[in-house]
């Protein structure tokens, strides 16, 4: 089972960016799945859910009104499209999966994917 996420690079302040997670092994479609972050010494911290058909999704306060999560179940994939993008947004993004969205949100996460890195630079 692995999910590797893809899409990282270096943007400019003010630019976008989408991240992709696709997951192999096993398929996830009933899995509720989100976005963290780790930022260089801080502690990696929530930014994202969807749960298992897209009809619920949560943020953190300071990705709300730029990051969008969204989910393909037909692909296994899940995506998060960040906008507005701000220098206190470079961090490694990790993809996830739980049982459930409050899992989720919770950080009670079953599957943790690769990261993939993200800097803004000004």
């Amino acid at each position: 089972v692995q999910l590797q996420a893809s899409g990282g690079g270096s943007v400019q302040a003010g630019g976008s960016r989408r991240l992709s997670c696709a997951a192999s092994g096993r398929t996830f479609s009933s899995y509720a799945k989100g976005w963290f972050r780790q930022a260089p010494g801080k502690e990696r911290e929530f930014v994202a859910a969807i749960n298992w058909n897209g009809g619920s999704t949560y943020y953190a306060d300071s990705v709300k009104g730029r990051f969008i999560i969204s989910r393909d179940n037909a692909k296994n994939t899940v995506s998060l499209q960040m906008n507005s993008l701000k220098l206190e947004d470079t961090a490694v993004y990790y993809c996830a999966a739980a049982e459930i969205v409050q899992g989720v949100v919770r950080g009670e996460i079953t599957y943790w994917g690769r990261g993939t890195q993200v800097t803004v630079s000004s």
